[in-house]
């Protein structure tokens, strides 16, 4: 039995630290946190200081009985979770679950799992640091108070089954105003105006002049006056300009960065990173320091020297800008800088490549450039035209990577312009004025909602990812699938000395896959704005962030912050919840013409939809639900009341009737018990018959069986996770292996049995009697089943050891109850009435 027992909180972690530790070492993980809050009565006591109640979780019992087993046989135990307040909470747990000492216990951090690090870290332990642990502690607490006592004022004010959180509606309200800016904004036109100019060689080069006109009139009238104009160079302006890199990766400039030159979203990057972490490639990737360690530096100084050259190496340390970064802390960079590429896949692949060519561009000279403006004289006095160019006299750090951009109206140099000099005559090849227009604010991405949040000092690394994946699994938030509208716009062109007038077009207003509110992300926001604006205060929201370094730092008492923040805020949300209205969004668009009665778009119990007259009418109103396209924000009274000829009857087909109608999941058309969605951007109100039958036929043909096997029907079809057969109610996936549109008879023998054989591999008990089984199921856990009551049991079970008498209690504890029926109620004798008396 090793001496000691290392505990991490990831088994990729553990196998890699495992190498570089000798075999007095045994290294187990914990999958993650080991405890958390019960949730009986929020797991607070409120009344006690806020005195938290901490639980092993369910799927973690097995793991802790096994750690508490070889906790007991080592002699020394090393905590060796990750060095932020997260990995110390995690540490402190599993010490006090284990019934280990906190004050005397090993705690080891490491900002990169590599052999020097691990054998420096085993050197110079430490005990766990309570203050970072009490910095956790205050945010879990603080989020669950949030969280426990706000969403049941949501489901009585709004709708049943929201919730909310303390960073997560900030970053709704975010996107929430953004979007109204967007809808609140007036585009005008404007006439911007360029020429290509020659020289005396022949050369040609761009310039655009220094003013923009409102009206077509003025442009026309400029572009008239420079008919015969003779240009010339007014002045020449040329001088040294330099470039310098950006800092190391901090978590939140890796997402920003990963999403513009990767295409990643930011809870990919940070699962990437994370394995590249756990493989020992990179240093930790939840920080917001852009510090490096001297070793680092000279590392990295050493591999530019020797790649490119000495004249490109140039040491540089970085400040950081950020509110409350953890300065001690190291920036993203690769372990071994002499390592040009890593990574177990082509995502790990692309990420370090990017980690890696940043760490090293940040130590790297400036790139010195050459910049010239001419600048060329027209007929009116105060205009100019200007030619820029930019010309690189020194790579420098440019030789290797070049930060990007989130600003969409960023134009590139024009790169280098022809030697000319002052008073040089010029030709004119044209002048074009063309018509364009103002650009609404743009929406929110992923990265820059990430870099909004920092600017503001919300949120610290370690919450981005799971914030912005939250609001979108709470359906606030969705990605955008805006198609545009056409636009046509004016372009006046000056071609040997004549003015030719043309009207272009442009589509306008496409937007996919930036961040748009929903309709009830944004009733919620409305609301919790209106009712808890210090909740949602941005500055409130940092002020709270800033208290957490407090605690962290040993500055201040968590328990005395949560009561500053709870004193106020419970007596609040019990006024809130007695007194306020109900919010529904609700907007009147007018008038039925029938009825006379009122319509409005609203939020109701199954989302957002249109209703036509009061809920106190006698007759009971009208509703219809609105299309995925469509929002109460924005639907006009119109497609409003075209939702209320929905469903549509079509008409006949094989002597079934076929309406057309719109769902929970989009547009579709019914036929019999058959539900066929319509193609993207088709709309259920100009469907017809003939269209519907197209459909249906093709649904027909797809659902037809290809084949039979031991005389049962065999279907195909491309789901979710693509081509796939379906055979005796059982689904499985086509390789690319096979031919999907030519399935022969023995392939799908083959398919078939195969399936089979793995689903009688799974099986590892099969106790027929009690009508029990345990399987192998995903990511290495196992499942066990008994009708439809199905446990997930974790990676750590020893399954082949598992009895009969241990599933069938778990089985028990996890069935769901009988309803037991109430018993009959005795009739009580009548009352004396007490007007009687």
């Amino acid at each position: 039995m090793p001496k000691n027992l290392v505990i991490v909180e990831s088994p990729a972690k553990a196998k890699t630290i495992e190498k570089y530790l000798g075999k007095d070492y045994q290294v187990e993980s914990s999958y993650g946190h080991i405890r958390d809050l019960v949730k009986k009565d929020m797991g607070i006591d409120v009344e006690n200081n806020f005195a938290p109640s901490y639980a092993i979780s369910s799927d973690k019992k097995e793991v802790v009985k096994k750690l508490k087993a070889l906790a007991k046989k080592a002699d020394t135990v090393w905590l060796a979770s990750d060095e932020d307040r997260e990995g110390e909470a995690i540490a402190w747990h599993l010490a006090e679950a284990l019934g280990l000492n906190t004050l005397t216990t090993n705690r080891i951090v490491f900002h990169e799992i590599t052999k020097g690090a691990i054998e420096r870290a085993i050197q110079n332990p430490r005990t766990i640091d309570q203050n970072l642990v009490d910095a956790q502690q205050a945010r879990r607490i603080l989020d669950r108070l949030v969280g426990y006592e706000l969403s049941p004022v949501l489901w009585k004010k709004v709708r049943a089954g929201l919730s909310a959180g303390r960073v997560q509606s900030v970053a709704v309200r975010l996107i929430v105003e953004r979007e109204r800016e967007i809808q609140n904004f007036e585009s005008t036109s404007y006439f911007r105006v360029a020429a290509i100019f020659s020289n005396k060689e022949g050369k040609s080069f761009k310039a655009e002049l220094n003013k923009r006109f409102d009206t077509e009139k003025e442009a026309k009238d400029f572009l008239e006056k420079c008919k015969s104009y003779k240009f010339s160079i007014g002045d020449i302006d040329t001088k040294p300009a330099k470039k310098s890199p950006a800092a190391p990766f901090t978590t939140s400039t890796l997402q920003q960065e990963a999403a513009r030159k990767l295409y990643f979203n930011v809870g990919q990057t940070m699962s990437v990173a994370q394995r590249l972490y756990e493989s020992g490639q990179i240093t930790y990737m939840r920080t917001d320091s852009v510090n490096l360690s001297d070793e680092a530096m000279s590392l990295a100084e050493n591999e530019i020297k020797k790649s490119y050259g000495k004249e490109y190496a140039k040491r540089r340390k970085y400040s950081n800008k950020s509110k409350g970064a953890q300065e001690a802390h190291e920036a993203i960079r690769p372990t071994d800088m002499s390592k040009h590429n890593g990574g177990a896949d082509d995502q790990q692949r692309k990420l370090y490549d990017l980690i890696w060519k940043r760490t090293l561009a940040s130590q790297m000279s400036d790139a010195q450039l050459e910049r010239t403006v001419l600048k060329i004289e027209t007929p009116e006095e105060k205009l100019e035209f200007v030619a820029r160019g930019e010309v690189i006299k020194f790579e420098g750090f440019l030789k290797v990577y070049l930060e990007g951009t989130d600003d969409e109206d960023v134009e590139e140099q024009e790169g280098m312009l022809p030697a000319m000099s002052k008073g040089e005559s010029l030709d004119n090849d044209n002048i074009i004025a063309t018509q364009r227009f103002t650009q609404h604010p743009p929406r929110f991405t992923e990265a820059s909602l990430v870099k909004k949040l920092e600017e503001l000092g919300i949120g610290r690394p370690s919450t981005y990812a799971p914030t912005i994946s939250t609001i979108q699994k709470r359906e606030y938030i969705q990605k955008s699938d805006l198609e545009g509208m056409k636009r046509n716009y004016a372009q006046l062109i000056l071609k040997d000395s004549k003015i030719a007038e043309k009207t272009l077009s442009e589509t306008t207003g496409a937007d996919k896959n930036k961040l748009m509110p929903t309709d009830i992300g944004s009733v919620v926001n409305d609301f919790l704005v209106e009712h808890f604006k210090k909740v949602l205060d941005y500055n409130f929201t940092a002020k709270v962030e800033a208290q957490f370094d407090e605690i962290a730092s040993g500055n201040e008492k968590w328990a005395q912050m949560i009561d500053e923040f709870y004193s106020d805020f419970h007596p609040h949300l019990k006024d809130v919840e007695e007194n306020s209205e109900r919010a529904s969004g609700e907007r009147l668009l007018g008038q039925d013409p029938e009825s006379g009665k009122n319509v409005y778009a609203r939020i109701g119990r199954f989302g957002p939809m249109v209703q036509i007259g009061e809920a106190d009418d006698e007759e009971k109103p009208k509703f219809a639900s609105l299309q995925k396209t469509q929002s109460i924000d924005t639907i006009t009274f119109d497609e409003a009341m075209d939702l209320f000829q929905l469903p549509r009857t079509l008409g006949e087909y094989k002597g079934e009737e076929i309406q057309a109608n719109v769902g929970r999941f989009g547009p579709y058309v019914k036929f019999g018990d058959k539900f066929i969605s319509l193609d993207k951007g088709e709309n259920p109100m100009d469907t017809t018959l003939d269209r519907a039958i197209e459909l249906i036929v093709a649904k027909e043909k797809a659902d037809a069986p290809i084949a039979e096997y031991e005389n049962l029907p065999v279907q195909k079809g491309v789901g979710r996770f693509g081509p796939f057969i379906k055979w005796n109610g059982i689904f499985i996936n086509v390789n690319k292996k096979y031919n999907f549109d030519n399935l022969t008879q023995a392939n799908i023998e083959e398919l078939i049995e195969d399936k089979k054989k793995k689903e009688r591999e799974k099986v590892i008990h099969n106790w027929e009697d009690a009508g029990i089984r345990l399987e192998k199921a995903r990511w290495g856990r196992f499942n066990l089943i008994k009708g439809k009551v199905k446990v997930e049991l974790p990676k750590t079970t020893d399954a082949a050891a598992f009895t009969l008498e241990e599933a069938e209690s778990i089985i028990e504890k996890n069935a769901p109850k009988k309803k037991t029926k109430p018993k009959a109620k005795t009739k009580a004798a009548p009352k004396k009435s007490r007007a009687k008396k």
